[in-house]
């Protein structure tokens, strides 16, 4: 049983979700209540998927454009015409838009002080600094000036992003006086700002980084664990090349570290009172010393999601979702250790015609996944973890994880082409 489970399951519900139905079964996920779902989706999402399907939701509202405010009128009018009691965000674009047809609504759920503090890295960062949590010098931009004085105070490296971005979009990793003097000529922190808020600056922080995924509620991790990448997001996407990640193995002293770093966080910020997924990003600078990069209120992009659910059997969103609208879980506690090592690797679009490799990825214990069709054009990356294929891999332990993680990049390097 879900110990935070309500006692009665709420009558109606309004779930946003843009992933494909054959990728994220809701109809399967919350079987007991999808008969009184109201689904906000994309046709991409249902195609493919027949009237049997659809027809068990109580009703489903196609949006033309999902990243659009139209979305949330759409949700809004949707939720009043039905009468739901609850609303089920599923995804970073959500967060947000979920808090607020919450509020106006006078829902119970994430609100909007909460959604803030896992979207806007300003707001969370203040928070869990004033708890104790460790988090780099940083400063909000909203003009050129705001900029030259950190640095001035900071020094080089220096990093730019957007407060409320994802997938490294929009990220600068300033290292010279020379990346600083580009920045500032681009125009991208225009003089006087069309709105204030949107940019935040951070000291570099130089050290091995991590994510740590799993379920939080009401402040506190229900189960989580830990995972390295091998590089930071956006130095991945800045250089062209893969991003990798590996489960840290039960044993090694990081993994305690991370899972006590993550309860920290979660304590920290004004979190859901109902079971959700969360996604935590660190820098361990030190071993025993977590600097937090950031954390999110959802399931973890990539492979993230697959490869916990092979570690520990469930499927992050899966229990995000059920969580949400208050029915059972398939785990509340903190296992252990995983059911054996995982890692994955994701691969950068390139420049030019795709030819993939011919077969399947020879090295032992690892499946390819294509994302991208043979013969289609690429310029390069668009944003971290933009990949044309994925490797997931499992072994016995966390070295065996990263020497095929080592053995499938050096297949990949020399198998797949770019054509001109």
């Amino acid at each position: 049983m879900n110990a935070f489970a309500e006692p009665a399951v709420p009558h109606r519900f309004l779930l946003l979700s843009r992933k494909p139905l054959t990728e994220r079964p809701i109809h399967e996920w919350l079987a007991e209540v999808v008969a009184s779902t109201v689904l906000v989706t994309t046709s991409a999402a249902v195609a493919g998927i027949g009237d049997d399907i659809r027809d068990r939701f109580l009703d489903y509202r196609i949006v033309p454009d999902y990243q659009s405010w139209s979305t949330e009128w759409t949700a809004e009018r949707a939720a009043r015409a039905h009468r739901v009691d609850r609303i089920v965000s599923s995804s970073e674009d959500d967060v947000l838009r979920c808090a607020r047809l919450r509020g106006r609504l006078g829902l119970p759920g994430q609100t909007v002080e909460s959604a803030c503090a896992y979207r806007d890295k300003l707001a969370m960062k203040q928070a869990a600094a004033r708890a104790g949590v460790n988090v780099p010098r940083l400063r909000a931009i909203d003009r050129p000036t705001d900029l030259i004085e950190f640095v001035a105070e900071t020094g080089l490296p220096a990093v730019v992003k957007p407060r409320r971005g994802s997938a490294s979009i929009g990220v600068r990793l300033l290292r010279t006086e020379a990346a600083v003097t580009a920045y500032l000529a681009s125009g991208e922190l225009p003089a006087a700002p069309q709105r204030s808020g949107r940019w935040i600056a951070e000291e570099y922080i130089d050290g091995p980084f991590f994510h740590v995924d799993g379920i939080m509620s009401g402040a506190k991790v229900l189960h989580c664990w830990p995972s390295q990448y091998n590089s930071g997001n956006a130095e991945a996407a800045q250089a062209e090349s893969e991003l990798s990640s590996v489960l840290l193995a039960p044993e090694d002293p990081r993994t305690e570290v991370l899972r006590r770093f993550a309860a920290d966080v979660v304590q920290a910020l004004p979190s859901p009172p109902f079971p959700t997924s969360f996604h935590l990003e660190a820098w361990l600078p030190e071993p025993d010393r977590a600097v937090l990069c950031e954390v999110a209120a959802r399931t973890g992009g990539g492979p993230i999601a697959r490869t916990y659910q092979d570690a520990f059997g469930v499927h992050l969103s899966r229990e995000s979702m059920r969580g949400q609208c208050g029915l059972d879980l398939a785990l509340t506690r903190q296992p252990a250790a995983p059911r054996r090592a995982g890692g994955w690797i994701l691969f950068p679009p390139g420049r030019g015609r795709f030819a993939p490799p011919s077969g399947p990825c020879p090295v032992s214990g690892t499946e390819l996944e294509l994302h991208m069709a043979p013969g289609i054009f690429a310029d390069g990356p668009e944003y971290a973890a933009h990949s044309v294929a994925a490797v997931t891999i499992h072994a016995d332990t966390a070295e065996q994880v990263r020497q095929r993680i080592r053995d499938a990049t050096l297949w990949w390097a020399q198998t797949c082409r770019w054509l001109a």
